[in-house]
C-alpha cells in the first residue's frame, strides 16, 4: 500500500496567520503534540526571522523528536547558517520564480537564479544536512523554467523539490496536470503546499496526491497565510477513508491535536469544520438521528467515524428532532414514558426551537420530569454552598469552593489563568473523578456592564458520556458554576437511574 509523508509547517506558516504568535513554550507543546500525531516533518519556524524564532526552533531540534525538524531559509547563506546553529535536521531552500515575483521581489534573471539556488542547496548539503527546495509561486511559473530549475536542483543533489501554490490559484484538475508532468521528468520526492485563497487547498493537495506527489505540506486546522494552508486532518482522512492510502498519522489524535492547537493560537474553529469540528458527528435532526441511532453509517459517511479521529457523535435537541431521539435520549437517562408524555415532551421542544432557543440536555429532562409530574427536586449529588474567587493584575486567579457532596463537606482550591478557569477546575475537583469540560461558550443576554451572562457547557465523564448544560446570572463566574455543576449533578443522576 502506498504511503505518503505529511510535512507539518503550522509553527512557520500557520503561525504566519494574522493575529497568531507563538511564545516559546507554546510552540514546544505543540511540536510535542505534533510527534505524537505520528507527522514526518516538523517546519518548526524560520530560525533568521527573530532571535525568538531561533531559541524557539533549535530548543525543538532539541527535544529528540522522532519527526525531523526543518528551518526555513532564503537563498542566502546567512539565513541557511542560522538554521544551521539552530541544529535542525533539514533547511528549506526557497527562491521566487514567477515572472511577477523575479520582477519584483529578486530581480535577477533565470541564470542567476539558478546558479543562486543551486549553491545553496550545496551548501547546505555539505554541512550534513536535508535539503528541501522550493520554487516560490510555482503555479503562476512558466512550466519549461520549472522544470529546469527542479533539475537543476535534482543534480546539486538536493533531498525533495517543493511545488507551491503560493498565492492559491492552481484548481485540482490544473495542479493535477502539472504534479504529474514533473513527476515524469523529475526523480526527487515531490512535496506540496497548497493555499486556501479559492478553498481548493484541501482539493489540490488530495489531486497532487494522485498525480504522484510523495509529501503533502499541511498546518492543524487550515490555519495560516491569509486564507490558511491545507488541513492536516482533512487531508489525511481523504488519502485514508477514501482512497486507502496511508500516512504515518495516528488518527485518534486529530481531534486533541485540534484543540490543542486552537487553544494556544485562539483561532476557533467554525463548528462545521470538517473532521474536527463540533458538530462533525452532531445529528438534530430527527430523520437523520433516528437513522444514526440505529446504525451510525446511516447519515455518516461510515469509512471515518469519530473514534476513528478521537471525536465523540452527539444527539443534539432542536427543533427538528424527532420523537424517537427524544424518547431513546429520555429512556437511556432512566425515564419511563408512555407515547403520551412523549407526545407532550415532542411539541415543548418544537415550541422553544421556534422561539430560537437553544435547548441543552439538562432543558430536555427538566421537561420530561415537569410532563411526568416528578419535579420532586431530588438529592443532588452536589450543592454548593459558598465560593470564593481572588484575582487582580498580580495575583494568580485562585477559585475556593465549599459545598456539600453527596452529604460529606468538602472544600476545594484551584488555580486558573483567569476567575472563570480557576472556578471550573474547582468545581470539577470536587467530583473526584475525571470529568472533562469538552465545550464552553458565554453569551450576553442583556447590555450594559451589568448584562447577564449565559453560559452553556458540555461535560464528559470518565465512561464518556456528554451532557450540555446553562447557567445565567449578572455574575459570569457563578454562571460557569452553575451551568458545570448542574451537568455533573445531571450525569451522576443519569449514572444512578
Amino acid at each position: 500500500m502506498r504511503t505518503v509523508r505529511i510535512f507539518d509547517t503550522t509553527l512557520r506558516d500557520g503561525e504566519q496567520m494574522p493575529g497568531v504568535s507563538l511564545p516559546v513554550n507554546y510552540k514546544i507543546q505543540i511540536a510535542k503534540q505534533l510527534d505524537k500525531l505520528g507527522v514526518d516533518v516538523i517546519e518548526a519556524g524560520y530560525p533568521a526571522v527573530s532571535k525568538g524564532e531561533f531559541e524557539a526552533v533549535r530548543e525543538i531540534s532539541n527535544l529528540g523528536l522522532k519527526a525531523d525538524v526543518c528551518g526555513l531559509a532564503r537563498v542566502f547563506k546567512d539565513d541557511i547558517d542560522v538554521a544551521i546553529k539552530a541544529d535542525v535536521d533539514m533547511v528549506h531552500v526557497f527562491v521566487p520564480t514567477s515572472d511577477i515575483q523575479v520582477k519584483h521581489t529578486i530581480m535577477k534573471s533565470r541564470e542567476e537564479i539558478i546558479k543562486i539556488a543551486t549553491e545553496c542547496i550545496d551548501y547546505v548539503k555539505s554541512h550534513g544536512l536535508k535539503c528541501l527546495f522550493s520554487a516560490m509561486d510555482a503555479t503562476r511559473t512558466d512550466v519549461n523554467f520549472l522544470k529546469q530549475i527542479f533539475m537543476a536542483a535534482e543534480q546539486a543533489k538536493a533531498d525533495a523539490i517543493n511545488v507551491p501554490d503560493t498565492v492559491g490559484v492552481a484548481t485540482p484538475f490544473k495542479f493535477y496536470e502539472l504534479i504529474k508532468d514533473l513527476k515524469s521528468s523529475i526523480k526527487l520526492p515531490i512535496d506540496v503546499h497548497c493555499h486556501n485563497d479559492f478553498g481548493l487547498a484541501v482539493a489540490n493537495s488530495y489531486a497532487a496526491v494522485l498525480a504522484g506527489a510523495d509529501e503533502v505540506q499541511v498546518t492543524v486546522n487550515g490555519i495560516g497565510e491569509r486564507a490558511g494552508n491545507a488541513d492536516l486532518s482533512q487531508v489525511v482522512m481523504i488519502l485514508h477513508s477514501l482512497e486507502g492510502i496511508k500516512t504515518n498519522i495516528k488518527t485518534e489524535y486529530l481531534f486533541e491535536t485540534s484543540k490543542l492547537v486552537e487553544r494556544l493560537t485562539g483561532v476557533k474553529m467554525p463548528p462545521n469544520t470538517p473532521i474536527i469540528g463540533e458538530n462533525a458527528f452532531s445529528h438534530e435532526s430527527g430523520i437523520h438521528a433516528h437513522g444514526v441511532l440505529k446504525e451510525s453509517s446511516t447519515f455518516e459517511p461510515g469509512i471515518v467515524t469519530p473514534e476513528m479521529v478521537g471525536h465523540k457523535r452527539k444527539i443534539v435537541i432542536g427543533k427538528h428532532a424527532g420523537r424517537y431521539q427524544i424518547k431513546k435520549m429520555l429512556e437511556d437517562a432512566g425515564y419511563v414514558l408512555s407515547d403520551d408524555a412523549i407526545d407532550r415532551i415532542f411539541e415543548k421542544v418544537k415550541d422553544l426551537g421556534d422561539k430560537g432557543k437553544k435547548i441543552t440536555d439538562r432543558d430536555l429532562f427538566t421537561l420530561a420530569e415537569v410532563v411526568l409530574g416528578e419535579v420532586k427536586h431530588e438529592e443532588k449529588a452536589i450543592k454548593v454552598e459558598e465560593v470564593t474567587v481572588i484575582t487582580g493584575n498580580r495575583i494568580t486567579p485562585t477559585a475556593v469552593i465549599n459545598a456539600l457532596v453527596n452529604g460529606e463537606r468538602k472544600v476545594t482550591s484551584a488555580i486558573g489563568v483567569g476567575p472563570v478557569d480557576a472556578s471550573l477546575k474547582a468545581v470539577t475537583a470536587l467530583v473526584g473523578e475525571a470529568m472533562k469540560i469538552r465545550e464552553f461558550r458565554l453569551d450576553a443576554i442583556t447590555g450594559g456592564s451589568d448584562a447577564i451572562a449565559e453560559v452553556y457547557v458540555t461535560v464528559e465523564d470518565n465512561e464518556g458520556r456528554l451532557f450540555t448544560s446553562r447557567g445565567a446570572s449578572q455574575d459570569i463566574v457563578m454562571a460557569s458554576i452553575d451551568a458545570v455543576i448542574n451537568a455533573i449533578n445531571y450525569l451522576l443522576l443519569r449514572r444512578r437511574k
